[in-house]
């Protein structure tokens, strides 16, 4: 897998590699998200998701019971019984440990890190399209999109990180001959 070859300045370069790091955090924090909701959702079971909505909604579908987000976050919580909250936990812990695993890996410059996170969000990309294609949701979309560039970064660095290994590498063998 080469990097694209497309030449930066070295100014360049350092501000690709900040909004990488930025990304990164993004992602380590969405992750982060993901496990704790996943635990919690867990935790509180099916039953425990719809009375926590509607003790949080209660005031407002009082005032307004028409209230079209707030009869939507209600029927989206009473949806989540059985098979639906099983998957949605299994889903938020499975996709947190994997994107998890991706940040730590990549904060520690793995060389192998970087193939594999690019195979693992593309897959994660073609889910969420999947996803999509049933359904708009601001938060899927925003997190696909934020995948994509995640993976057109992760490309950036893998290269980068090669050529300094192979330039670290040369002067090595310059001064061991």
């Amino acid at each position: 897998m080469e990097s694209m070859d497309i030449k930066f300045t070295r100014h360049q370069e350092s501000e690709i590699h900040t909004v990488f790091d930025v990304t990164l955090l993004l992602k380590g924090l969405h992750a982060a998200a993901e496990l704790l909701g996943g635990l919690l959702l867990y935790a509180v079971g099916p039953g425990g998701v719809v009375r926590v909505t509607r003790y949080f909604l209660g005031d407002e579908l009082q005032e307004q019971p028409r209230d079209a987000v707030a009869n939507y976050f209600l029927r989206l919580a009473e949806s989540l019984g059985g098979t639906a909250h099983a998957f949605a936990v299994l889903y938020l812990l499975i996709h947190g440990v994997i994107n998890m695993a991706i940040v730590v890996a990549l904060w520690k410059e793995k060389l192998w890190a970087y193939p594999a996170s690019i195979a693992a969000l593309m897959a994660f990309v073609v889910y969420q399209c999947y996803l999509l294609s049933f359904g708009f949701s601001f938060w899927m979309f925003t997190f696909t999109v934020l995948d994509i560039a995640i993976v057109l970064l992760v490309w950036h660095e893998y290269g980068v990180l090669k050529r300094r290994q192979k330039a670290a590498h040369a002067r090595n063998a310059a001064h061991g001959a």
